[in-house]
């Protein structure tokens, strides 16, 4: 399987459209995660429209400040074997001590 410039435009259509669905499902801005990332207030936003490639670096930031894996921008489904790892990371400290308290009363 070789890389043409179609699929490679493909990729880079689902990372900005996953990245503008989770960006948007989180509440944040993208003025507001570009700020974070320390970064012009339109970076974000030229990342979505595909004027502006992240760097390796700056997309192990966004992936970090997100809370998703790296992974998660690169398959096809929205659901994987990391899906449980990716809702754990983004329940509040609260959520995760119900939950615990919840499995610890199965027993």
């Amino acid at each position: 399987m070789g890389l043409t410039s179609d699929s490679i435009n493909n990729r880079i259509q689902i990372f900005t459209d996953k990245l503008r669905k989770l960006r948007n499902e989180k509440g944040i801005s993208a003025r507001e995660l570009s700020l974070a990332l320390g970064q012009n207030v339109n970076y974000i936003n030229l990342i979505e429209n595909d004027k502006r490639k992240p760097s390796l670096d700056m997309f192990l930031y966004i992936c970090e400040y997100l809370k998703v894996s790296p992974e998660y921008f690169f398959n096809d489904g929205e659901t994987n074997c990391n899906s449980y790892e990716l809702v754990l990371r983004n329940l509040s400290e609260n959520q995760k001590k119900q939950l615990a308290n919840f499995i610890l009363s199965l027993k």
